[in-house]
């Protein structure tokens, strides 16, 4: 169904933009993100697929494929080389799915469902390259200095976003019903 509806066209739009509004506000805003110690990152791509998935309505968007190419572009673009993002990322489609299941659609839940995701993203994100050592942050510094103002950052995101993308959603998927 997915290759009939709206969605062929408007998924990938919206992928694209979420990809090039995270570097672009990460830029332009790079004052106010990474003023010293705190670091908040942008992750519009995220709440893309997340709400995706919700809004999806049956018609089974290839999310994972989405995700992974979403990671190989996030990564080449903004970094040069293929890192974290492009396991992440389909990592957190797959979170969203599992969490899904136990819960009902509402806008708690699934606002709920995304702050974990953001949670484990993040956490896993610190974690690697702690391990490598390209960051030398303790577990304290971390929780307060970056997860806290990401998560801030990323549901003020959430709340603005919700119902502007689900209208856009109850649009793309208008023509199915007709």
């Amino acid at each position: 169904m997915y290759r009939l509806s709206r969605l062929r066209y408007i998924f990938p739009l919206g992928l694209f933009i979420s990809l090039f509004l995270d570097g672009s506000l990460s830029s332009v805003w790079a004052k106010f993100f990474f003023s010293y110690p705190y670091s908040m990152m942008s992750e519009l791509v995220l709440l893309w697929l997340v709400l995706s998935y919700y809004f999806e309505e049956g018609i089974e968007i290839p999310l994972i494929p989405f995700a992974v190419f979403a990671g190989i572009v996030f990564d080449v673009y903004f970094t040069g080389i293929l890192g974290l993002d492009i396991f992440l990322y389909p990592l957190i489609v797959e979170l969203t799915k599992i969490l899904s299941r136990y819960f009902d659609q509402s806008f708690l839940t699934v606002i709920m469902i995304f702050f974990i995701d953001i949670v484990v993203f993040v956490t896993l994100t610190y974690w690697a390259y702690s391990l490598v050592g390209i960051t030398h942050m303790n577990v304290g510094d971390y929780l307060v200095y970056t997860l806290a103002p990401t998560l801030a950052l990323n549901l003020v995101y959430f709340v603005i976003l919700y119902w502007p993308i689900q209208m856009i959603y109850t649009w793309a998927l208008k023509q199915r019903k007709s």
